[in-house]
């Protein structure tokens, strides 16, 4: 694939790089060459991404031409939205307030070049925002906001974002910037090493998740089956995001969520050709409550009795399920925004606080078991079976502390071909209507029948728990399934 930097003057690029070619907008916009150029990876470094400007247009032609520009026109816009910006700001916040707390000023302003910064200590978070907003060259500026009081309450928040033409690196920047640039267009990595003599290199995206569906034990037994099957695996952080073409499959280890970065982990695994675990499908399918529930009954799985929620219908919940039941945020995790309601008064209280957040929410009939079953299964075949007990004197297996952590009830395995008839085959059925991924199926026993609570697409998988059966092969059938469909698929391209 050819490699374009295209800029107002390539007299604005001096830089001489192997297999990369520096055009002007005007000759990218024009010449046929660069129109009829098949495949091409193009960076923009024009002085101005303004609508239906120069820079503007050689990203729209270049996505028009099936290039693959940086930045998107998408990503142009991005950078003037304020609600964009809120939003990154919001999920920035842990990162922005850890490397800017120490800064005494009221201003700070954070050059960005391919995801790094002059000063290593800014490194992480400039590599977050050239996640966000995919730009060569990027200027963040960062306020503090004020609190209450004469003390020095309150927040840093990012305000605007933009690009930084070619032409605009201030002098003492140019030789990092020229060094960030080299790197990202070799595709050196910064953190991640690599073992050539391995069939394949496989990313383990963990590590920035308070509540991560494996341990760290998990992890080394994972990355030592991977070795066993010829293997190199190696845990990528969120920062790795533009490292991901450099690997042949991704599994992801955090938790999961469509407005998140492990939705574009996986997205973008997909597009590179990556083989994904958990696939961007099965992320919408299994992280939206709604979703599963017009999917459970069309499929005829039998689930608890349940009534998709609105404002219209809020009265008809006591009257077709009674008290108590549960009510949940279409998108709750970890038994959050799960709440029992024992009345009238308190469904509309509950209700009225997640419409705040959801239009649709899911009221369910409440059986209650002292435990659920937790059925685990990859490439459509069940590979453990738990018992997840309810955590102590609380109705669901975990609960949050005042603290802000999390207690679980007891966890046994048992092994698959002890598994009630019933459970097994209802677990089979809801996951493989999700997909072929790695999924956990929850369900509660009750009168001898299985009702299917929820697919999770990103189970637990932890030492000392779900692997208390198979151990080590737990492990190894998870690495089977990577190394047998990266076979597969480049099999499949090189015929």
């Amino acid at each position: 694939m050819q490699t374009l930097i295209v800029v107002d003057k390539p007299s604005d690029w001096p830089l001489d790089l192997p297999n990369v070619l520096v055009v002007s907008a005007k000759d990218y916009l024009s010449q046929p060459l660069f129109r009829d150029m098949r495949r091409a990876k193009v960076f923009n470094l024009c002085k101005c991404y303004r609508y239906q400007s120069t820079g503007y247009y050689v990203s729209l032609l270049a996505e028009a031409r099936s290039h693959d520009p940086l930045p998107s026109v998408s990503t142009m816009q991005d950078m003037k939205s304020q609600a964009v910006i809120k939003l990154a700001s919001g999920d920035l916040q842990r990162q922005i307030e850890k490397d800017l707390t120490p800064i005494k000023s009221d201003t700070f302003v954070l050059s960005v070049y391919f995801g790094r910064n002059l000063a290593k200590r800014y490194d992480r978070l400039a590599g977050q925002l050239f996640e966000y907003f995919k730009a060569p060259f990027l200027r963040a500026h960062f306020a503090w906001h004020k609190g209450s009081g004469d003390t020095r309450n309150g927040a840093w928040h990012l305000v605007s974002i933009g690009p930084i033409a070619a032409a605009a690196v201030p002098e003492d920047h140019r030789p990092f910037a020229i060094k960030a640039a080299t790197d990202y267009l070799a595709g050196r990595k910064k953190t991640i090493s690599r073992r050539s003599e391995k069939r394949f290199d496989l990313a383990i995206l963990y590590g920035g998740d308070e509540t991560p569906p494996s341990n760290e034990r998990a992890i080394e037994k994972f990355i030592k089956a991977a070795d066993r099957r010829g293997m190199h695996a190696e845990v990528i952080r969120r920062e790795d995001f533009n490292h991901l073409p450099e690997f042949d499959g991704l599994w992801i280890r955090e938790t999961t969520s469509v407005n998140h970065h492990t939705y574009k982990f996986a997205q973008r695994g997909e597009a590179e050709g990556l083989v994904v675990i958990d696939d961007p499908e099965s992320i919408v399918r299994c992280t939206n409550k709604v979703y599963l529930t017009e999917m459970m009954n069309h499929q005829r799985i039998r689930i608890p009795r349940t009534l998709i929620v609105s404002r219209s219908n809020l009265q008809n919940v006591g009257r077709d399920l009674g008290f108590p039941c549960i009510v949940k945020q279409p998108d709750s995790s970890f038994s959050q925004g799960v709440l029992k309601v024992i009345d009238e008064t308190m469904l509309k209280i509950v209700a009225e606080t997640l419409f705040e957040k959801s239009e649709l929410l899911l009221a369910q009939e409440y059986i209650p078991t002292t435990y659920d079953w937790r059925i685990g299964v990859i490439d459509r075949k069940p590979i453990y079976a738990c018992k997840y007990h309810m955590a102590h004197k609380h109705w669901q297996i975990t609960k949050k502390t005042r603290g802000g952590k999390f207690l679980g009830g007891r966890v046994e395995c048992f092994p698959i071909d002890t598994i009630p008839e019933e459970v097994m085959t209802t677990a089979l059925r809801a996951a493989n209507a999700i997909g072929n991924g790695l999924y956990g199926v929850d369900l509660k026993e009750h009168d001898g029948l299985a009702y299917v609570i929820e697919v999770n697409d990103n189970p637990n998988i932890d030492a000392g728990y779900e692997d208390g059966i198979l151990k080590d092969e737990l492990y190894d059938i998870v690495a089977d399934v990577f190394s047998t469909r990266i076979e597969a698929r480049k099999q499949w391209k090189a015929a």
